[in-house]
């Protein structure tokens, strides 16, 4: 009985990552110009770079691996994919659309030239312990100090510059969308802003958006916003010298304005909706000074400043198009999967608001 047991386990997991059992097959023809359309190939991608580190896990050949049907449905090929340099793990790849045939300038609107895809967290023990270490790191704000993420953004810089002004878009799940969300602010940064499209993106903070009276909400929100502006104050008089590197940037991001898909049931990501939400509340009620101080910096940022650590949270973004799943998910696994985000329209219980900072 064990033994049958652990067969439907495998058989199970292999439907997940076929692409004909699990993948978006509505998409026969895709019309770049549509957001759905576009959304779930920039999933479909992520989820091809999952499967690439679970092909090598299980050392699958070429006849069994099961990643390239990922995008290669949607007429890209693999550049190459990028490996973490301490476990050797694939934790990212670059994908290059292929045109079948010659198309007119418009005809090509919409369409990326390259995607630089981001994998998350894999709970796999050959990947499981390093994933779980930058896990860390981005909670304590230290994310972008990692070699993953530096290759990472050097991997998009290099992109970039081959480019030939051409469409580069950013995608990445989860932790891969923390490095994604670093990798697009250096762009920024220079100038160059990057279609996004980020998938239950981490933000650590208490989970407020799971409480159902509004008015506490709120009013733990606004609690926040005053310690964290009040801090953010303090130490600017006490230290006017000293630079925290994510106000300096902040400015420079404003025209960015990257996809964010997140879902209420995941505590991971939930706290998208409050930190944008609650910006325009505050401005409603005429104290948008104090909110615009502490959107700028995150509590724990400014404690690991405090003691002389530099801290950048990937979190703070100024601008955001925010897409909020609003159907039910009955457990955190469900509301954290990147699946969710490739469904048919006529499945799907989506709202989507754009947040301009100004």
């Amino acid at each position: 009985m064990e033994q049958e047991d652990n067969k439907a386990i495998v058989v199970s997991t292999c439907d997940r990552e076929d692409f004909f059992s699990a993948g978006p097959l509505h998409l026969t023809v895709v019309d770049w110009e549509n957001e759905h359309h576009r959304r779930s190939v920039a999933a479909s991608l992520v989820a091809g770079v999952y499967i690439l580190e679970r092909d090598r896990q299980e050392n699958r050949n070429s006849h069994q691996a099961l990643a390239l049907q990922w995008w290669e449905f949607f007429n890209f090929r693999l550049v190459r994919h990028l490996v973490d340099d301490v476990d050797q793990s694939i934790f990212g790849a670059i994908f290059e659309y292929q045109l079948k045939t010659s198309l007119s300038d418009n005809s090509n609107k919409g369409i990326p030239h390259y995607v630089i895809a981001f994998r998350g967290t894999l709970t796999e023990k050959h990947s499981l312990t390093r994933d779980i270490e930058l896990d860390i790191h981005l909670v304590r704000h230290g994310l972008h100090n990692t070699t993953r993420t530096k290759m990472a953004i050097q991997a998009v810089r290099d992109v970039v510059a081959s480019s030939q002004n051409r469409n580069v878009w950013l995608a990445g799940h989860s932790l891969g969308a923390a490095m994604a969300i670093l990798a697009g602010k250096e762009m920024a940064i220079m100038g160059t802003f990057l279609e996004s499209f980020f998938f239950n993106p981490p933000f650590f903070s208490a989970p407020l958006e799971g409480i159902k009276d509004e008015r506490v909400k709120h009013g733990i929100r606004i609690a926040g916003s005053v310690i964290t502006a009040g801090l953010a104050f303090a130490m600017s008089v006490k230290k006017p010298q000293q630079k925290n590197r994510s106000v300096e940037t902040f400015s420079a991001l404003t025209s960015w304005v990257p996809n964010l898909y997140v879902h209420p049931a995941d505590h991971i990501c939930s706290e998208y909706i409050g930190y944008f939400q609650h910006r325009e509340k505050m401005e409603q009620l005429g104290v948008g000074a104090i909110e615009k101080l502490a959107t700028q910096h995150s509590l724990g940022g400014l404690v690991m400043t405090a003691f002389g650590k530099e801290a950048e949270p990937s979190h703070l973004l100024p601008s955001a198009c925010l897409t909020i799943n609003t159907a039910h998910a009955s457990d955190l696994k469900k509301a954290h999967a990147l699946l969710q985000w490739w469904k048919p329209e006529s499945e799907v219980h989506f709202k989507t608001q754009a947040f301009l900072y100004r």
